[in-house]
Parts: C-alpha cells; structure tokens; sequence
C-alpha cells in the first residue's frame, strides 16, 4: 500500500489535542481561491522553483534529461511545459533554489516516522493527524494508515474537507477518533464558486458523521471578501447548534502563506489578497457564534 505525502511533521500543537505528528497527503478535489497549500492539490509530484534563491551555477540544467533549464538574458528559465517531474535537478541544484513536493511512501514507512514521538503522545494526550490536501483524495492509504495508527494505540484526528463517497467516509470513521472538519460557504452556489465543487456531498458527508456518533470540530476559515459577513457567522452558529456531533468550532483568520507557493508552482495566484486578517477582528463573532450555537468557539 502506496501513498504520496509531500511532508509529515513534528510536534505540532494545532491539528488536534496534545502533542501530534501531522502526515500531509498530496491530493486534493476542491480548488478554494485563497489555498494555503497549493502544491498539495495535485496526487503528482510538484517542481518548487525560487527564483530569488538561485545563484547561477546551472548545475540543474547539466542533469535535466528534458532540457528544461536556460540562462538567458533575462535570468534562469525553467520551462515547466517539458518537465516530467523527476526531480533530478533539485538534488543538484546547491542553493536549494529547486525543491521537489511529494514523495512515495508505504503505510509502515509513515507509522514507522509516527511512532517516533509515542513517549510525547502518551503525555499530551496526542497522537497522529492526517492532512492534507485532503487525506479522501487518496481514501484506500488514509484507510490503511489511520486502521495501522489505532491498531498502534494512537488517537487519530483527520482534518478534511468533507468531500468524499459516502462508503469511504463510513470506512475511515471507525479509525478516526477526532474530525477537524471544514464548513467553508453556506450555499452550494457559493461553494462551488469559490472551491470549484458544490457543498451538497460536505454536508451529508457531515449528517453521516452525525449518525455515527463521530466527534467533529467545526473548522471554518474567515476569508475577507468571501465570507467574512454576518450570515456566515450566522450560518455557521445554526449548522453548529443542530448537528449534535460538533463539539467545538475554529474560526481561522485568512493568512496569505499559499501565494508564495503557487508562485513558486509557475502559476498565478487566484486569490491575491496580501493581508493577514488579524485575530482581533473576529473576536466579536466568536462570542457571536458562541452565545448563538451553544458551543465553544477558539481563533486559531
């Protein structure tokens, strides 16, 4: 059993209780505009290129079976049209100017890295966390990964973007025990606008995992000139307050981290808004949604 990852990262406080390794699957079936990770979206391997951190020696082009590397007056050209992604010129390139995103691992390979940091998990009451992208886009790995981690005795959280068939979101849910899930429009209209899908499979994806007793944390980014309005907030209070399931809501200010890395992608970010929305502007909805959904609300 092989799955793509692009990183699995350590000790990390914000992707569920405790102490957690969080494993960031490649993969992704929504496109939102203000994507954080965009060299995510894809299950293929990405080429990252910097240019600001290239020093000119070529050693790139040298190794390119494609030709895809030039100087030219203007600077290094990397003609990402020929490129098969086979990442030899990021191992040659010194000043880390390349960077190849994605790399093919086993279950065992993954659990293996986890089970490294067991000792802080047992005292945090932490454990492993699945990402992404989106850990359904690859549903039969997430599966086998999330079974091998609760066989291991370690708590399972897996954010998701709710979007996947209904017999893999019931599969999974018997190895998950924490859900950070995403709300991020209220229409379906509006959903597929900005994401590219419609919101419909989300929401009975969500109703299932009602049925089932899943515990789920209400994950909800604040994107300005999106959703950042009062009936968002109203709509997330009414979703919250009827859905038994959901324990506690995340409000996540928009950060613009992913404009670099798509920039880094060749491609030309679909969402330009440069500032950071700062925490302080939402804290009026938090005790909005609060005092209306009945259940606790933390900024992030």
């Amino acid at each position: 059993m092989n799955g793509t990852i692009f990183n699995i990262q350590r000790f990390c406080v914000q992707d569920g209780p405790g102490i957690r390794t969080t494993v960031f699957l490649k993969g992704c079936p929504l496109r939102c505009i203000w994507c954080h990770n965009p060299e995510s979206q894809t299950v293929h391997q990405e080429i990252l290129y910097q240019p600001r951190q290239c020093i000119g020696c070529m050693a790139c082009a040298s190794v390119c079976p494609n030709g895809c590397h030039e100087m030219t007056e203007e600077g290094h050209i990397f003609n990402r049209e020929k490129c098969t992604r086979c990442g030899a010129c990021t191992q040659a390139c010194p000043g880390s100017a390349l960077e190849l995103c994605g790399r093919s691992v086993t279950v065992e390979e993954v659990l293996k890295e986890v089970k490294k940091d067991a000792p802080f998990y047992e005292n945090s009451n932490g454990g492993m966390t699945l990402s992404g992208g989106e850990p359904m886009a690859q549903p039969a790995f997430s599966l086998a990964l999330a079974q091998a981690a609760k066989e291991a005795g370690l708590h399972v959280c897996m954010e998701t973007c709710g979007f996947a068939t209904e017999e893999n979101m019931r599969q999974i849910a018997q190895y998950v025990d924490l859900f950070y899930f995403d709300y991020k429009l209220d229409t379906a209209a509006d959903h597929e606008k900005f994401t590219g899908v419609s919101n419909d499979r989300i929401l009975a994806n969500l109703e299932l995992l009602n049925s089932l007793g899943a515990d789920v944390t209400l994950r909800c980014p604040i994107i300005p000139d999106v959703n950042f309005c009062q009936p968002h907030f109203e709509a997330i209070s009414a979703l919250a307050k009827r859905i038994d399931c959901i324990t506690e809501i995340h409000l996540l200010p928009y950060h613009p981290l992913g404009i670099d890395k798509a920039k880094r992608m060749g491609i030309e970010p679909a969402f330009a808004d440069e500032d950071f929305l700062d925490k302080k502007e939402l804290m009026p909805w938090k005790e909005f949604v609060e005092k209306e959904s009945g259940k606790k609300v933390v900024i992030f």
